[in-house]
């Protein structure tokens, strides 16, 4: 698989984001990259991104996670952000995704006990994580996203995502993250999300991600996923359901995680008010305080 890798000065002078990155290889010469804030010896609470963003997302939750003791660890999928990039589009499978990002957290890392917050492909993957190595996982936090298995139609302004992704001649990614903001990002802000990709040939992973989602009941993933939900509807993990009350793609999924998952049972779960699918963007501080009373009292 022919990969590329987002020079380092393309990063330089993030607002807000500071931090060191860090990387690992997860297999056969495939680097992923993460940063951390924090003590070391905090609690961990991995963070996952989602299409198209990468770790920058988390910047404001970090902040707050790491002033609550905690260990926040966001994460780059592969394809994203410092993360290595297949160059084609067929060298992305939800499958791969999924494998990845557990030997990162689990092989390299070493991560127990973890906290996993996932958001849009985040949460598509940490589930799915969750749920396979529930032996590695103290707590979930669903945040606007959910765990298709392709047997529930998805809504209408999902295909007009994914159809624009796929035919755009040009993938303007600002663009794109902008779109699923409420809140106007500053420029340096935008200029951040497009820092990963130096053109095209970098955009294979965004590219990618809209057709890997499960949107038929014989899609390869959906019996993955459908095995997963087994796993989540009894596991006895608490599980945080944090969704804005402004976002058209993921929004329904939010009643159907409260009553089929038990680990909902007895939390309040905050509805974060006036943002939109990027609600880390939006409402960032809100999110990390939600998430650290989450884990400090559970």
């Amino acid at each position: 698989m022919r990969t590329l890798r987002t020079p380092e000065d393309r990063f330089a002078d993030l607002p807000g984001f500071a931090y060191e990155p860090r990387y690992a290889d997860v297999a056969d010469g495939l680097r992923m990259a993460y940063v951390e804030a924090g003590p070391s010896d905090g609690e961990p609470v991995v963070l996952l991104h989602g299409e198209p963003t990468w770790s920058f997302l988390y910047r404001h939750v970090m902040a707050e996670l790491a002033a609550a003791g905690l260990r926040a660890v966001a994460v780059d999928l592969v394809g994203f952000g410092r993360s290595d990039k297949p160059a084609e589009i067929a060298g992305h499978s939800y499958a791969r995704h999924v494998e990845w990002t557990r030997a990162l957290l689990f092989d390299a890392l070493g991560l127990s006990a973890v906290t996993v917050v996932g958001q849009d492909w985040g949460g598509l993957i940490g589930l799915r994580i969750a749920a396979e190595h529930p032996g590695r996982v103290a707590r979930i936090v669903a945040a606007n996203t959910g765990l298709p298995t392709g047997d529930i139609p998805m809504p209408e302004v999902w295909h007009r995502f994914k159809d624009a992704v796929l035919k755009a001649p040009v993938l303007d990614i600002a663009r794109l993250v902008q779109a699923g903001c409420k809140s106007e990002l500053p420029a340096e802000v935008r200029a951040a999300y497009d820092a990963p990709f130096p053109d095209e040939s970098y955009k294979a992973g965004p590219r990618a991600m809209p057709g890997l989602v499960p949107i038929s009941p014989d899609d390869p993933a959906a019996p993955a996923n459908r095995a997963a939900w087994e796993v989540l509807t009894t596991l006895d993990r608490p599980f945080l359901v944090a969704f804005s009350d402004g976002d058209p793609i993921t929004g329904g999924m939010a009643p159907i995680l409260l009553k089929s998952i038990s680990g909902t049972s007895g939390l309040a779960h905050p509805v974060i008010r006036g943002a939109g699918h990027f609600l880390q963007e939006d409402a960032g501080a809100e999110l990390g305080r939600q998430i650290a009373v989450f884990v400090t009292a559970t």
